[in-house]
């Protein structure tokens, strides 16, 4: 029996003799960019997301740590209902289907959307400073690893430049002006993905969350509001600006430039209005700072994020990450010729990146569906 199997026959087993849950239907409903995968279990009218994360391959430990921090700071993640640990299988509250992209793509108000989304952050990165510290550093030995995801799996696997010593020298200085600047920033709590496909709508949900459990008399319960938060295990401490960039820089979607920080300044202004020193403190001197942190902390996340999609293909052979790589590639490209510190590396971005990317995705996509 594949490993696969043998993994969902134990989710099953697990429902039914540990929990005593008999669902009518067990279904996959997500699978993500780890080894983990989620499944969807129908039972008596109700629903709820099982997680299987293999031991060996995943922990499920963090997750765990980051749900009560999240939860007591007021943010909806999944509920834990039920876990077992030394299997990595946990039994979570089902926020639904309907992420933000999808609604997003379809034409639903985004100031709506993203003014809860924004909301939720703000209550976390100002009241989540205790929180905060429970977390992992985002230090300069983090930063430098994300980075080097770029020449290593983008520049290297996936566009097959070869790099002078001038090239590498000029990426290597452009690397550290970002970790610097990353880390002056006022460090908060930082989710590390919260964009479009990991934030739910959930406020037009009908109520209701599976019963039935042995340990449990009356139904699970669910903890309410929109947006309902995901993937957000691998927390850090680190810059303001991170998150904010992973949301209104969105891998999956774009918004243009006047539109974006016109955000920024009254996420800045929200930030402000709930006084007191911290609020003060994280909001910068003014909106000019605000907006700095925000776009060069999005550069490193975009340049992280290039090497990502790309090692998703080569090390994983997930494809479908390399169509979102020329958005992303644009997002480092524009904010680089904004900042003259980066100047040499947007115009090695024009010369020797932007020509190759449709090549090389080309490439890819010839061989996987020879």
């Amino acid at each position: 029996m594949p490993e696969t199997d043998a993994r969902l026959a134990l989710l099953k087993d697990w429902l039914s003799r540990d929990l005593g849950l008999h669902p009518a239907r067990v279904e996959p409903a997500s699978a993500d960019a780890s080894f983990r995968r989620y499944f969807r279990a129908f039972h008596n009218g109700s629903t709820f997301i099982v997680m299987d994360a293999p031991p060996g391959k995943e922990d499920v430990r963090p997750y765990l740590k980051v749900t009560r921090l999240l939860e007591a700071l007021g943010a909806h993640v999944p509920h834990v209902h039920e876990a077992d640990i030394a299997r990595g299988l946990l039994l979570l509250e089902d926020l639904g289907g309907t992420h933000y992209l999808s609604r997003l793509n379809a034409g639903d108000d985004p100031e709506r959307l993203y003014g809860d989304a924004l909301r939720v952050l703000a209550d976390i990165q100002v009241r989540g400073e205790e929180a905060a510290a429970e977390l992992p550093p985002y230090d300069r030995e983090v930063l430098g690893r994300e980075l080097a995801l770029l020449p290593e799996w983008f520049l290297g696997k996936h566009l097959a430049l070869e790099l002078s010593t001038a090239d590498t020298q000029m990426i290597a200085a452009a690397f550290e002006f970002l970790i610097g600047e990353a880390l002056a920033q006022p460090a908060v709590f930082v989710h590390r993905d919260y964009h479009s496909r990991n934030l739910m709508v959930v406020d037009d949900r009908p109520p209701g969350a599976p019963s039935g459990s042995a340990r449990h008399s009356g139904p699970y319960p669910g903890n309410g509001g929109n947006p309902g938060v995901l993937d957000f295990q691998d927390a850090l401490r680190g810059p303001i600006g991170y998150d904010l960039a992973s949301l209104l820089k969105d891998c999956y979607i774009s918004w243009p430039r006047e539109r974006v920080v016109g955000w920024v300044n009254g996420y800045r202004t929200l930030l402000r209005s709930k006084g007191g020193e911290a609020a003060g403190r994280l909001g910068g001197h003014d909106n000019a700072e605000f907006l700095r942190w925000f776009d060069l902390i999005g550069v490193q996340r975009h340049i992280k994020v290039l090497g990502i999609f790309a090692r998703l293909w080569y090390r994983d052979g997930k494809a479908g990450y390399l169509n979102d790589l020329p958005l992303t590639l644009d997002y480092v490209r524009d904010t680089c010729a904004r900042y003259t510190e980066l100047g040499d590396l947007a115009q090695f971005l024009e010369q020797r990146v932007v020509p190759e990317l449709p090549r090389a995705n080309a490439r890819v996509a010839a061989r996987a569906t020879a």
